[in-house]
């Protein structure tokens, strides 16, 4: 099987009253194995791209590893019927993972499909400090810089998008997935790639928030997660609890803030009256 981040495809479109043969691209989607020394640990729908940041971030978010530092080795193998992304951790690390091993199977747009317990889902999260404030119009100005980074996107119209915006720098890395919590690990490996932390600047995405999102975002440092859908009741009450700024519902009219609004220039000072 090869590897595609999109490929063509056709259909029938319906256009001024009669059917018409067209084309279009559409985005890559496969089963994508994380193996850790031969074993598999979780099988997701992934696009096939930025394979090795997914196996990066999706090591560091689901806690398999602490630091990069602890991956030996990473493989992406096309196979048949899908893709294996083959890790070997450092030795210390393999055997702690070999005690906590499990196997969950989730398709896209679910990232805890396959959890062995209620207690693995609501684990408890990682609390944020970081102090960064940001005014509205730099919310929607990192918004924005999503949209125009998201290169699949724009050639199907099928992909969510995560992205890492910082004050000084503008969008400093964005990756794409049809999966939003696959996109979403695929940005925490390539910040944690490049040594980029994300206590300074803000997640923003094009998706719903669930979750796991606000799970991962926490994890990540990032004091603030944007997303263009509306958030979960569950979501909401767990980026209050992770010290996490969530806004939701950014448009290009605006934007909506449902948890810690003090990192949001005027909200607090709105929210007191």
């Amino acid at each position: 099987m090869s590897e595609q981040a999109s490929e063509a495809g056709r259909a029938l479109a319906w256009r001024d009253g009669a059917f018409h043969p067209d084309e279009r691209r559409l985005a890559g989607e496969c089963a994508v194995a994380i193996t850790y020394g031969r074993a598999t640990h979780a099988v997701m729908l992934a696009t096939p791209a930025d394979l090795e940041d997914f196996a990066v971030g999706f090591s560091l978010s689901e806690q398999v590893i602490g630091t990069p530092g602890e991956i030996e080795s990473i493989a992406v193998v096309p196979l048949e019927q899908g893709v294996e992304v083959r890790i070997d951790l450092v030795p210390e690390r393999a055997e702690l993972y070999v005690g906590r091993r499990r196997m969950m199977a989730g398709p896209a747009g679910c990232g805890l499909c396959g959890a062995e317990s209620l207690e693995t889902v609501m684990r408890a999260v990682t609390r944020v400090e970081a102090g960064l404030s940001l005014a509205p119009e730099e919310v929607l100005a990192a918004m924005a810089s999503l949209d125009r980074a998201q290169r699949l996107n724009a050639e199907t119209h099928g992909v969510h998008g995560a992205g890492f915006w910082v004050k000084e720098r503008g969008l400093v890395a964005a990756r794409e997935d049809v999966g939003r919590h696959n996109a979403l690990d695929k940005l925490i490996g390539a910040l944690a790639r490049g040594g980029i932390g994300a206590e300074a600047g803000i997640i923003v995405m094009t998706s719903r928030v669930s979750l796991e999102l606000v799970q991962k975002a926490a994890w990540a440092g990032a004091p603030i997660l944007a997303a263009m859908s509306a958030p979960s009741a569950l979501a909401v009450r767990v980026a209050e609890e992770a010290g996490l700024t969530l806004v939701a519902v950014a448009r290009r009219d605006g934007f909506e803030v449902f948890s810690h609004p003090g990192r949001i220039l005027g909200a607090e000072r709105a929210r007191l009256r």
